[in-house]
């Protein structure tokens, strides 16, 4: 197996040698459903006599399997599709697009395993196995391996299979297939994993697929379905690790394998939103300038080492968390962001994705809210385009975990959205970045917040000059009104701004923060050594057991932001040969060289901008249960009071 910079490559050969036996599946071969309902379908149409009701086509190429060993009644796949189009006996274009790409879908699934398999030694438990020779110590092994190895074929199959399709789903014209979920998935081995797969895929094309354009939606639909199932399954399986940390590639088909992202996703997302300007966002210097930051960052992703320098040296916001009182100017800053790296890919030659979690995520079935979550995650986190994901009023999407009010579909998002932002198995490229905003972060899961590694406080137009600015934006230009004593804009000048605005950080803003800030001074003098910056923390800690070792290392990376406390220059972003398009190493050395060194007022201002967020929020929180403490002992006291009138 040759290397391709980070990217394994399938050799063909490989690919090749296993034709015959993906030939062989489609062409037909036993199963028994166990997990999903076989569905009824419409009998044949009466034929004239003489004509089957299945055409025969058969390769005559040396080597190939030429006859089914199934039964009559097993999957035949091959005649399936062949017969989808019962009017023209022969096998159509697009009929032998899709043949040929199951069976190069199949081939390279194979051939992944089989890689796998070396890898973990899982090849020599297979022939213990067949020998009668397998340890019984080694059996959980065994079938842990068996297991991983089948959720990659499937997911490598459908990933493939979806991929390869996709010009002959686009050529037949848009079109949406409801098949319903995915059932029979298998994870006894890949060989029946594959069966089942198949199987259902039988099942969809015989009700769905009455022509060879419903072929094409059919698998299309069912791939996309088997994939974002596989990878929701893949997250509760062990010994993945071998395959989730190679990508693989397909040098003949430009087909990359990334874990369990669908590679074939490559593509932008259509935006409909009104992007604003930095000039339109009236005050909330710091979220902004942060924003703007972020937004020029992304830029230097490598997609050919699929890393970002930024994540590699230790300034790269991958999650942030943005709060503020309602028309404070999240959705405007969201607008912002998302048309700033929609214009900067747009010049690049990027894709950019950008991608929402609404209240829509949630649903009554078990597990679908988690597989939905699941999927925006994957959908922007895919390592072949520049993502933005946001999830707006994530107070309300995501369950407080203890919170009686959560339904089980909320506590599924939290789940997923904390395992995928900070989990055993994420992993900062540097190409996304999240933003999770709310005008109620208290009501977030404490656990969930902290995995925010960055805070935008979003507190809108603050000084006179603010309102004046945002009075003369949104008033527009249909009016003579004169500006009077005033010059527009003067104090949105961003790096003024933000300057006065981290200098207010050098002592705390809320009240319980800054007892305790004034109570360490006094007693240690000027914070200005590690000793005294840590004895600090710990004092906010003794004032808040919320505020954990995560919550450290958040504000570490936040000052590793500021070491990085500087903008891109714009010439960068429109002239790409002046940095997007050169090599890793050089855009490494680039930006090193506009980094800062770190100071102690640095940390002392990013220690107060977080723990003011927290003491913000659990004041908030706490302040919250009171009240409905209170308002629960007054409920009980009239509903004992009528209780006892309506006794006498």
């Amino acid at each position: 197996m040759g290397k391709t910079g980070d990217l394994m490559e399938l050799k063909e050969e490989l690919i090749l040698g296993k034709y015959s036996a993906a030939v062989a599946m489609l062409d037909g071969f036993d199963h028994t459903p166990r997990l999903a309902a076989k569905r009824e379908t419409d009998a044949p149409q009466e034929r004239s006599s003489g004509i089957g009701t299945r055409r025969r086509f058969r390769s005559t190429t040396p080597g190939l399997v030429t006859r089914s060993t199934a039964r009559p009644e097993g999957v035949h796949l091959i005649d399936r599709i062949e017969g989808a189009d019962e009017s023209d006996p022969l096998t159509s274009p697009v009929q032998a697009n899709v043949l040929q790409s199951l069976r190069r879908a199949l081939a390279v699934a194979f051939v992944v395993s089989e890689q796998f398999a070396d890898q973990t030694g899982l090849s020599g438990l297979l022939k213990d196995n067949l020998a009668g020779g397998l340890a019984s110590a080694k059996k959980t092994e065994f079938g842990e391996l068996l297991a991983a190895s089948a959720a990659i074929s499937l997911h490598v199959f459908a990933n493939m299979a979806g991929t390869l399709v996709a010009s002959s789903a686009a050529a037949e014209g848009e079109s949406t297939v409801e098949i319903g979920e995915v059932e029979e998935i298998l994870t006894d081995n890949p060989q029946l994993a594959l069966h089942g797969a198949l199987w259902e895929l039988d099942q969809d094309l015989a009700l769905f697929a009455k022509d060879e354009a419903g072929v094409v939606h059919v698998v299309q639909a069912f791939c996309e379905k088997l994939m974002e199932k596989v990878a929701l399954r893949a997250g509760t399986l062990p010994r993945l690790g071998a395959f989730e940390s190679v990508s693989y590639r397909v040098e003949a088909d430009d087909f990359e394998i990334n874990g369990f992202s669908a590679s074939h996703k490559a593509k932008s997302s259509k935006l409909t939103m009104t992007f604003k300007k930095p000039n339109e966002v009236v005050g909330n210097h710091i979220a902004k300038y942060q924003s703007m930051k972020l937004a020029k960052m992304l830029m230097a992703y490598d997609f050919d080492r699929k890393l970002n320098p930024f994540a590699e040296l230790g300034g790269f916001i991958f999650t942030f968390m943005g709060d503020g009182k309602p028309g404070t100017g999240k959705t405007t800053l969201i607008q912002m962001m998302a048309g700033l790296i929609n214009d900067y890919c747009t010049n690049a030659g990027y894709a950019f994705r950008y991608q929402n979690l609404s209240t829509d995520s949630i649903d009554s079935y078990q597990g679908k809210s988690a597989q939905n979550a699941k999927a925006f995650i994957n959908n922007v986190i895919d390592q072949n385009v520049i993502g933005f994901g946001t999830i707006d009023d994530i107070d309300q999407l995501a369950g407080k975990r203890g919170d009686r009010q959560s339904s089980a579909g909320q506590l599924e998002i939290t789940a997923v959205l904390m395992e995928s932002f900070a989990g055993a198995n994420t992993v900062v490229r540097g190409n996304c970045t999240f933003g999770m905003f709310s005008n109620y972060p208290e009501n977030v899961d404490d656990a969930l917040r902290q995995r925010a590694g960055a805070r935008f406080l979003v507190d809108g137009p603050q000084t006179q000059e603010d309102y004046i600015d945002i009075l003369h934006l949104l008033m527009g230009k249909n009016h003579s009104i004169p500006t009077g004593d005033h010059e527009l804009f003067a104090a949105q000048q961003i790096k003024k701004a933000v300057a006065a605005s981290y200098d207010s950080h050098s002592k705390p803003h809320e009240a319980g923060l800054l007892n305790v800030f004034d109570r360490v001074s006094a007693d240690i003098g000027r914070l200005d050594t590690i000793a005294k910056m840590g004895a600090y923390l710990k004092g906010i800690q003794e004032a808040d057991e919320r505020f954990t070792g995560r919550a450290i290392k958040n504000i570490t990376d936040a000052v590793k932001v500021r070491a990085m406390d500087f903008e891109l220059p714009d010439e960068w972003m429109e002239n790409t040969d002046l940095f997007i398009t050169k090599d890793y190493d050089t855009k490494k050395a680039m930006i090193s060289e506009l980094a800062q060194p770190i100071t102690v007022e640095m940390v002392i201002q990013e220690i107060n901008r977080y723990a003011d967020s927290e003491f913000r929020y659990a004041d908030k929180s706490d302040e919250i249960a009171i009240v409905n403490m209170v308002r629960d002992f007054g409920r009980n006291e009239e509903a004992k009071k009528r209780y006892l009138e309506g006794r006498g």
